[in-house]
């Protein structure tokens, strides 16, 4: 079970007040002469390289570190063509990279399937799970394809879900959960549907970008069993049914 540790981190209102105080700043010290404020806007994807170092300092999950990784990235990217640098990011190095690091993400998840492997109980002291229940934990990936998984387990706890210009169909009406479980999605322009029985509790905490969630369930009854979906839909959906 995973409880939400996230109310204390800093609310996203305080990170806009912020920007909005700069921005008063920035003009009030133009009016009076004090700094030329096209020279400072003119390197903005400074701001978005800071802003996406400290959300991914203080992210939870696999996919916020990814997701905030790939907007520090791209403001990196972004600052160095201010700086004169652009030739070195074009369609040439770009694509070789896109496969250099996709082959680090498989390497990277291969490792930590096998520091813990099934049956082995986990650092912190739990018991360990049975081979027989390795679906109450799914880590799919689905790029440039489709995928289509059916579970059915007793004790649903969760897992990850990433499409990258995929999609993914998650069935999980043949599962239940003792108490809660989170699932974790990222969609980059793909989609993730997930199909619940009728009698888990939807909570949705997604973050949309271009995208979409969406939540075509019925009222629950009062089971106790709940299942937070968290995550981002860049230029992509995540639909959740029962």
């Amino acid at each position: 079970m995973k409880h939400d540790s996230r109310t204390s981190g800093v609310p996203n209102q305080v990170w806009i007040g912020l920007a909005v105080i700069g921005f008063g700043l920035l003009f009030l010290l133009d009016n009076l002469n004090i700094i030329d404020r096209h020279r400072v806007l003119y390197f903005w994807p400074v701001l978005v390289v800071i802003v996406g170092l400290v959300k991914f300092a203080g992210a939870e999950s696999r996919h916020e570190r990814l997701v905030f990784g790939l907007i520090a990235a791209a403001g990196a990217v972004l600052t160095l063509n201010r700086l004169g640098y652009g030739y070195f990011f074009n369609a040439r190095t770009l694509w070789p990279v896109l496969i250099i690091l996709f082959g680090i993400g498989v390497i990277h998840k291969a490792m930590r399937k096998r520091v813990t492997p099934p049956g082995v109980p986990p650092k912190d002291g739990g018991a360990a799970m049975p081979d027989a229940d390795a679906d109450a934990v799914v880590d799919i990936t689905a790029i440039l394809g489709a995928f289509q998984r059916r579970i059915s387990t007793p004790a649903f706890r969760g897992g990850d879900i990433s499409t990258i210009m995929g999609d993914c169909v998650l069935d999980l009406r043949e599962s239940s959960i003792v108490g809660e479980a989170e699932l974790n999605v990222f969609a980059v322009m793909g989609g993730i549907t997930i199909m619940c029985p009728p009698d888990w509790s939807i909570v949705l905490k997604g973050v949309p970008i271009l995208g979409g969630f969406e939540e075509k369930t019925s009222p629950a009854p009062g089971t106790g069993k709940r299942l937070t979906i968290r995550g981002y839909a860049i230029m992509g959906g995540v639909e959740v049914r029962n």
